[in-house]
């Protein structure tokens, strides 16, 4: 019922203003307001479709971009969860272009009579008001939902979306959206859309001389993973290319210098589901390959020096240096990853950051911090609390906080 009475509140607001012209500034967002002005000047509320690109223009920008190569990498992935959710999934250029999509059978072909396809135009410009737009131009995810799209095709949607940058430059390649109808509107949608953002970045190909900051570091011959936001790894000062299910392999191995049996990384990397032992003797021997044979058995053990991030991170943790610490985060630890043994690490890595920033709320490091997890108000409204009891002169940061505060609040 809550959900229908929002869609109907949408609706209202939207007759308002495409009908009526009336103010709404009281009942609507105030990016989606901005929106639906841009929107108003360049296309009818009745627009039928997005226009599309030409296709040999768009192939030649996905080929070209590094975005291809990322999605390729984790697209099972994605797909599993498109299909899981009967949602729609696109992947976008920096002007919203749409360069990949991949649709549960329901949504699909909802997705395909709007043009929502590879090579439409989904900026609020040629087609109104989306989720897609949004998270492009303010860099932040986003949500629309039903009537707050601009056009009248979209409101029986719901979007959630989230920008998509180079993790070694910074620069924003695009973003990626997650759709479905808006009965299907869930909490989670665009934590999810956010995860699936990073996970895109941490398959993006990177150049040998954008080695991590671990790597820089370390002066040892061995093996370097960082796994936390982006995942890499590198042997020797040389990075392996491994897929998705060889570099978890390989991550719990790394965090388990001891050694791991078969039936212990089984239940690690696989949990309850159905996947043979064999599938995972593949797994490792093409580990054991691309290390030059210095993976070794019963236990399965890594036989050279190994370092990551995250043991690098708790370190810190361990040592009290926050800051540190934060500027060591490079965010969720292998997003999206089915591993239980490290989806509980991750929760762990994360949650012990987070309490030792509300433990001791070093300003700098709280707005670092922000912007790896941008909704998280208390970390913020505590570190604002901590430097209001301090007094004296207000401290630089107190502006970022309360603007990271304002958006973690909307």
């Amino acid at each position: 019922m809550q959900l229908s009475a929002k869609r109907q509140d949408t609706v209202k607001a939207w007759t308002s203003f495409v009908e009526h012209g009336d103010a709404v500034e009281d009942v609507v967002r105030p990016e989606i307001l901005s929106s639906w002005t841009r929107s108003e000047a360049a296309v009818t509320a009745d627009v039928k479709e997005a226009p599309l690109v030409d296709e040999s223009e768009i192939a030649s920008i996905w080929r070209d971009s590094p975005l291809q190569t990322a999605v390729e990498r984790v697209e099972s992935e994605l797909r599993e969860t498109a299909l899981d959710g009967d949602l729609v999934i696109a992947v976008t250029d920096a002007d919203t272009r749409i360069l990949w999509t991949y649709g549960g059978r329901v949504m699909r072909r909802k997705a395909e009579t709007v043009n929502f396809v590879a090579g439409g135009r989904w900026d609020d410009e040629s087609v109104g008001t989306n989720a897609l737009d949004l998270a492009n131009r303010l860099e932040q995810p986003a949500m629309v939902f039903s009537a707050e799209h601009y056009a009248a095709i979209v409101h029986n949607w719901v979007c959630w979306a989230a920008p998509v940058h180079d993790p070694v430059t910074g620069a924003k390649l695009g973003v990626i959206d997650l759709s479905t109808t808006w009965d299907r509107t869930h909490p989670i949608g665009l934590a999810t859309a956010r995860v699936m953002a990073r996970l895109i970045e941490s398959a993006m190909p990177r150049s040998a001389h954008h080695p991590s900051a671990l790597v820089e570091e370390t002066r040892t011959p061995g093996l370097v993973m960082t796994l936390l936001g982006t995942a890499e790894t590198w042997l020797d000062g040389q990075r392996l290319l491994l897929n998705r299910r060889q570099t978890e392999v390989l991550a719990l191995l790394a965090l388990h210098p001891g050694g791991l049996s078969l039936e212990q990384l089984h239940a690690m990397v696989y949990g309850d589901q159905a996947i043979t032992f064999s599938t995972l003797k593949a797994e490792v021997s093409h580990l054991r390959h691309a290390l030059g044979g210095q993976l070794g058995s019963r236990p399965y053990r890594l036989l050279m020096p190994v370092e990551t991030d995250v043991e690098h991170v708790l370190a810190l943790l361990r040592r009290g240096e926050v800051g540190a610490a934060v500027d060591a985060y490079g965010g969720d630890l292998l997003p999206g990853t089915n591993s239980p043994a490290l989806n509980e690490l991750a929760e762990y890595v994360a949650v012990a950051l987070r309490e030792a920033l509300l433990a001791s709320p070093q300003p700098d490091a709280v707005v670092r911090y922000s912007e790896l997890a941008p909704y998280d108000s208390e970390v913020l409204e505590v570190c604002l609390a901590s430097l209001e009891r301090i007094g004296g002169r207000p401290h630089p940061a107190v502006p970022l906080l309360k603007g990271r505060l304002a958006v973690a609040q909307r």
